[in-house]
């Protein structure tokens, strides 16, 4: 295995330019957002290939947030250099996702307490076989209690990462293949790659995501309406990582 003694995809000026907790939304411009309304003092710390991060304040912690990028390759590079070479303690992902359960309205916000995938990424990672990984069960319960005392409704389940966009295809037919036992909740493309880089390491992970869309409703958030909604969910987030 050649890693290299520097991350490729992450550049800063000194390590110390990364913090211990992190924050990735996929879109390095809502990295951009959130580091200009939620954080203090917050500075452009890495640009690579325009994958923004930024580092700042949030109540006296020190936070990162950077993007991921798209689909599970780019989340399991970013986290991969972030654990690896910044020794990052916790990243929570907070995204977007495609809801497939009934119980869940848009803009409604999932913690997903696990992730399924038809995926082979795991398994070209470090020959993983199974097709569910776990998010941290004490971050979880961080983020469970937290958005009680905000008074936030969140669904907490199953969710599903796929390697192609859900509106773009069948989506039916990859639900179908899913076995039965998993009652899931909504689909994105980049949490499970997330979760099993972090137990890979041991470090703690989480996935949240903001309901964007749903096969149950014709309701289809506008780009400005899913970075308002999504506020509550980067509220959250940071109020659970600084604990």
């Amino acid at each position: 295995m050649f890693i290299g003694e520097n991350p490729i995809h992450i550049k800063v000026e000194n390590n110390s330019d990364i913090a211990k907790l992190v924050l990735m939304p996929g879109d390095p411009l809502r990295a951009k957002y959130i580091a200009e309304n939620f954080l203090e003092d917050a500075k452009k710390v890495t640009s690579v290939r325009n994958m923004l991060g930024f580092t700042g304040m949030y109540k006296g912690k020190k936070i990162t947030v950077m993007g991921s990028g798209m689909g599970m390759p780019s989340m399991g590079i970013y986290s991969f250099e972030l654990f690896h070479f910044f020794d990052v303690d916790k990243i929570i992902r907070i995204g977007t996702c495609g809801v497939v359960s009934e119980e869940v309205k848009v803009p409604e916000i999932i913690l997903a307490s696990n992730v399924y995938s038809e995926s082979t990424f795991a398994y070209a990672y470090d020959g993983y076989t199974k097709n569910v990984v776990e998010g941290s069960k004490k971050l979880n319960k961080t983020i469970s209690d937290t958005a009680k005392e905000l008074d936030l409704k969140i669904h907490e389940g199953t969710m599903m990462s796929t390697d192609v966009f859900g509106p773009y295809v069948d989506i039916d037919a990859i639900l179908d293949r899913v076995p039965n036992y998993l009652k899931l909740l909504g689909e994105e493309m980049e949490g499970f790659a997330l979760l099993h880089v972090a137990n890979s390491f041991n470090k703690e992970a989480a996935v949240m995501a903001t309901a964007v869309d749903s096969k149950f409703s014709d309701i289809v958030l506008s780009i400005e309406d899913r970075e308002k909604s999504l506020n509550d969910m980067i509220t959250l987030a940071l109020e659970s990582i600084i604990k």
